[in-house]
């Protein structure tokens, strides 16, 4: 079975599904202003430099000004490397961390008050802003425009010398000079002819960005990337796909026009859905979400996950749950493991997981199944797109391991702190709750306020548990501080809530 795409728009809210032999591979979704921001181009003014961070905040528009790091900040062309060597271009990280003439400092490059063109990078994560570069790339349907980068890269996954070769040189040939190219996957075996349009694309769109540029006055968006549908189709559009299923008039003409634009021989394979169900229950895709976004996942064996994310890291701890094997220990542990691998490699990819990443493996006594299990979680990670860092398995069974970030993980984007708990996930017992009363009511009475009763506020159950269990408690209070207790079930208070007072 191939791959299909399943789009479905209800009110401001897009939802993107990729299916791969029947099972979802990827959820993406964009709500009115919580939409991606990546690859959008702006007229920033800088509002603040930081030389102790090497870093500035840049007005662009936003809610949060976004951040730029004096590695993001390109005012010269970056040499980076052989062209007749280089496979592909560097990495944003890369490129912060190579020579740089004098290696300037960050207040020496931009003043507050300047004008300057960026493009985000990253997507708003949390409590931070944007992250953005003056290192601008554009995305066609074929190739990926540098303009401040000269050099030529190609996917390597084009693995034919010949065909590498033939795009490397025409390429290298007609791109403008000091500018760079990303030649994508999708170029193998495409005409010249082919590949010139998109250039000449990709170059009349940076020719609108300058003129905006010298024309506006910050902050202003000067060039906005395609749309999440749109833009997951030209990014992730192969022949491997055989169906696009979009239940939305607006999105599917879109689609349509860009399919007719850029891939006409796929144009067959987009369908409109009409049906009265909704697109995401006929395929089975609703189910998928509620089973896979959940703090516990099972796995088939009767073991599960357990995934908690913080603001720093994603911590994923493996259980046997159910499991119990069939012959040694040992070999049950590692079983489950090797199970668990192919389960968060998918989780990390679904919710689209990113930054550090923790895995508590069930310790293994044999350093050979240690073994076979980092390379099965190597060979599952080589299928993400997102690049990753793995470590080695430690002696106390852990994994250390980062994934790029660019955008907000699926779990924080369709949760909220819960406004009980405030996002903690725990509250004070009720008996904590009544002997905090208690010492609070002691600190009220020796307050030396002369009215002999004090009273409490506190939530229904609170109230309940210190006229139960807790009475004898409150009794003694009242004979060691010589007034009366008078405790008030509130129906409207938090349960953490309570008031002590005299009058």
């Amino acid at each position: 079975m191939g791959s299909e795409i399943i789009v479905n728009v209800t009110g401001r809210e897009n939802r993107v599904a990729l299916m791969e032999n029947g099972q979802l591979a990827e959820l993406h979704i964009s709500r009115g202003r919580d939409r991606g921001f990546v690859g959008n181009v702006y007229i920033g003014k800088v509002v603040r430099v930081l030389p102790g961070m090497q870093a500035a905040f840049v007005e662009i528009g936003l809610e949060r000004a976004a951040f730029l790091y004096v590695g993001d900040i390109y005012k010269e062309l970056i040499d980076v490397g052989d062209e007749d060597t280089c496979e592909a271009p560097l990495s944003k990280d890369e490129a912060r961390s190579a020579p740089r003439v004098g290696k300037p400092a960050i207040q020496d490059l931009i003043k507050e008050g300047q004008e300057i063109v960026v493009q985000i990078a990253k997507d708003p994560i949390g409590t931070k802003g944007a992250r953005v570069t003056t290192h601008i790339t554009l995305p066609g349907r074929y190739l990926v425009f540098m303009p401040t980068v000269s050099n030529v890269g190609i996917s390597r996954r084009i693995e034919s010398d010949s065909e590498r070769k033939r795009l490397k040189a025409f390429i290298s040939k007609n791109r403008p000079k000091g500018a760079g190219f990303i030649v994508r996957t999708v170029c193998k075996d495409q005409t010249n002819e082919t590949l010139q349009q998109d250039m000449d694309y990709l170059l009349g769109a940076w020719k609108k960005i300058q003129e905006q540029a010298r024309s506006r006055k910050a902050p202003y968006t000067i060039h906005e990337d395609y749309g999440l549908v749109v833009g997951f189709l030209r990014d992730n559009m192969t022949d491997n796909i055989e169906r696009i299923v979009i239940d939305s008039t607006e999105e599917y003409d879109k689609v349509d026009s860009f399919i007719t634009d850029f891939m006409p021989n796929l144009k067959k394979r987009v369908q409109r859905y009409k049906g009265s169900d909704p697109v995401f229950d006929v395929y089975g895709v609703e189910t998928e979400i509620k089973r896979s976004l959940g703090r516990k996942v099972w796995l088939k064996s009767g073991g599960y996950l357990i995934i908690d994310q913080t603001e720093a890291l994603v911590a994923i701890d493996i259980n046997s749950g159910k499991f119990v094997g069939t012959s040694s220990l040992e070999e049950t542990i590692t079983s489950i493991n090797l199970e668990a691998v192919k389960e968060i490699v998918y989780q990390l990819r679904l919710r689209n997981i990113g930054g550090i990443i923790i895995i508590d493996f069930i310790d293994m006594d044999r350093q050979t199944n240690r073994e076979r299990v980092y390379k099965l979680l190597q060979s599952e990670l080589r299928k993400d797109r997102a690049r990753t860092n793995i470590l080695k398995i430690s002696d106390l069974g852990l994994v250390e391991m980062t994934r790029k970030r660019v955008q907000e993980d699926l779990d924080r984007f369709v949760h909220e702190d819960c406004f009980y708990c405030e996002g903690t996930g725990v509250l004070r017992s009720r008996e904590t709750l009544c002997y905090d009363i208690l010492r609070e009511v002691m600190r009220e009475s020796a307050r030396g306020n002369k009215s002999d009763t004090i009273f409490v506020n506190a939530h229904p159950q609170v109230a309940d548990l210190m006229y139960g269990s807790e009475l004898d408690s409150m009794e003694k209070i009242e004979e060691r501080t010589g007034k009366r207790l008078v405790v008030r079930a509130m129906g409207h208070y938090h349960m953490q809530k309570y008031e002590v007072y005299s009058r």
